[in-house]
């Protein structure tokens, strides 16, 4: 089994910040799990939220913000870390070592992504990093336009717990996965996962921080445990 930090070390960083995810390395990991969305100047930026609200106590949406301005944020101080900064994409792959994993997860939960799915793979093929990065999203229809545009990248389809699994697991997961599943560790059964195995899906389960929980999803075969202690997890699961 393998550790991505979620958004980082976010138990110890500021998440989706370059200091969590460089953080989550020195744990340990094999990689990081983050969040992608576009500015309103066009840039690929590297934030959960649609709002600075929670982050930073600015009522900045993203979407409609330019990166100067976003670039400026504090997003440390209010979560209880020092100061910090919203990186763009390019940074993180630029500060992560090369053996890094990224689960870079598309931010979008309308029809229309504005052009993000086509940028981001756009983006790993300049880079060339498509054999160390999954991309993921609960928006199926990124994963679409992504397929259509870069048909070889690695695409894993997000379930929601909040939503009815059927339409996601038995519809949209078989049209628009290419090699992994990435379900809330709840839903994750002996029997659903050797299901997604023999379709050939990888499955990377989050957010997992206890022990016991971890443990028990190694034993059904999940290939990857998205956590926001990488440094925690890693020793539960060498036994220590």
């Amino acid at each position: 089994m393998r550790i991505l930090g979620h958004r980082g070390a976010s138990a110890d960083f500021p998440e989706n910040t370059l200091e969590a995810f460089e953080e989550a390395m020195r744990q340990g990991a094999a990689g990081v799990e983050l969040d992608v969305m576009r500015c309103a100047s066009g840039e690929l930026v590297v934030c959960h939220d649609e709002r600075l609200d929670r982050l930073a106590g600015l009522h900045w949406e993203v979407a409609t913000t330019p990166w100067w301005k976003l670039r400026t944020a504090d997003v440390g101080s209010r979560l209880g870390f020092a100061p910090a900064r919203i990186p763009l994409l390019d940074d993180v792959f630029e500060a992560l070592p090369e053996t890094a994993i990224v689960n870079v997860e598309l931010k979008c939960e309308t029809v229309d992504d504005g052009g993000l799915a086509v940028e981001v793979g756009a983006l790993i093929e300049r880079r060339g990093v498509a054999d160390r990065v999954f991309v993921s999203s609960f928006n199926p229809l990124c994963l679409v336009r992504l397929a259509k545009a870069w048909p070889d990248l690695q695409r894993g389809f997000l379930i929601d717990p909040d939503k009815p699994w059927a339409p996601q697991a038995w519809g949209w997961l078989p049209l628009v996965a290419k090699t992994s599943v990435h379900p809330h560790w709840s839903a994750c059964t002996p029997a659903r996962v050797n299901g997604w195995h023999e379709r050939h899906w990888e499955v990377a389960a989050w957010t997992v921080d206890d022990a016991d929980e971890a443990r028990s999803l190694r034993a059904m075969g999940v290939e990857w445990l998205i956590t926001n202690r990488p440094a925690a997890m890693r020793a539960a699961l060498s036994g220590r």
